[in-house]
């Protein structure tokens, strides 16, 4: 006879629970997607929110060397506004891909930029982790969107995330905070094509993060289908081993989910679309050994989708952090003739 502590026995419950809503193989694999995506969305909560005008307004545009950048709000909820900075590669002829770029659990959207604000931003940079991603995309003559997630930087994390009480009020309604970010993906989303379709390739849309940032990459990509590509670092392995038993934020918990989805089958939703999968082997948060594992259930279901070139997965040598070099390879390979 066993006796357990209370997260021991939540963390069997799971372990013995089979995953609802897998694809087995039979059946049209687009069919299950269509009710996968649909279930998706109900767990989310994404049915609480509300469409409402963007009251869309730039904050200042300067120029740079290499890039023109413009800073910008729009309203995503009323009363709730989403800043915003979009650069875009000069020197570029036509409409240029553009891609979402999203930090994660850190101090703010302008460490996509390369930029510092804090003393624990300088101290981050000088370890590397590649996670300027605007500069990186503006280098491949790419524009990026860098978005301030909430409970980031200027939306309640300054310098600290702040995303304990929001996600368990978010839960009191039926909402959820990784929810919520999928929502002001979207509606950023409707901005670039309404206010930047001159400059932005709207055909052309990527979504790109690490951790927190990778986290939503995964669910937007899964939902919108204006997103084309997605690069999730760090953000992919089993529920099992990585969100119950690490130590992982509040945010990223999804009532009921495990009772239908595991990783495999939210990245599953994205196909055919390109998806490149990031982790390091040494990443606590998410253990390397079943991230592999989770990727070739995605790859099983990618070939179930016809698309089993079109997703890879690229493995860094460190811990929790970006692999800009391994990461574009992939994406490059993953891409070609899109």
């Amino acid at each position: 006879m066993k006796n357990y502590l209370p997260l021991e026995k939540e963390a069997e419950l799971l372990h013995n629970i089979p995953i609802g809503m897998a694809y087995d193989g039979s059946g049209d694999f687009y069919v299950w997607q269509d009710r996968a995506k649909s279930k998706l969305r109900e767990l989310l909560g994404l049915d609480k929110f509300v469409k409402c005008d963007s009251q869309f307004k730039i904050k200042y545009k300067r120029e740079h060397k290499t890039f023109t950048e413009i800073k910008f709000v729009f309203q995503s909820e009323e009363n709730y506004f989403v800043p915003c900075i979009l650069s875009i590669p000069t020197g570029c002829d036509g409409k240029l891909p553009v891609m979402v770029c999203l930090q994660g659990h850190g101090t703010g959207m302008h460490i996509t930029m390369g930029r510092t604000k804090y003393p624990i931003d300088v101290e981050k940079k000088k370890k590397g982790g590649d996670r300027d991603f605007a500069r990186q995309c503006i280098k491949r003559g790419v524009c990026a969107l860098a978005l301030e997630q909430r409970n980031f930087g200027e939306k309640g994390g300054n310098p600290r995330p702040t995303c304990h009480a929001s996600s368990l009020v978010a839960l009191l309604t039926g909402r959820t905070i990784i929810g919520a970010r999928v929502w002001d993906i979207m509606n950023a989303i409707d901005v670039l094509e309404n206010e930047f379709s001159d400059v932005v390739d709207c055909e052309k849309i990527g979504c790109m993060g690490n951790s927190g940032g990778g986290t939503a990459t995964i669910y937007a990509s899964a939902l919108e289908p204006r997103i084309k590509t997605a690069i999730p670092s760090c953000a992919f392995c089993t529920f099992e081993d990585s969100i119950v038993l690490q130590n992982h934020c509040e945010c990223n918990y999804i009532p009921n989910i495990r009772n239908y989805f595991d990783m495999a089958e939210i990245g599953a939703m994205s196909a055919p679309k390109p998806m490149v999968v990031v982790n390091g082997v040494e990443d606590g948060i998410f253990p390397i050994k079943p991230a592999k594992y989770e990727f070739e259930r995605l790859k099983s279901y990618y070939k179930a989708a016809g698309a089993e070139d079109k997703v890879a997965h690229a493995v860094g040598s460190a811990g929790h952090r970006f692999y800009a070099k391994e990461a574009w390879e992939k994406y490059d390979e993953v891409t070609e003739n899109v």
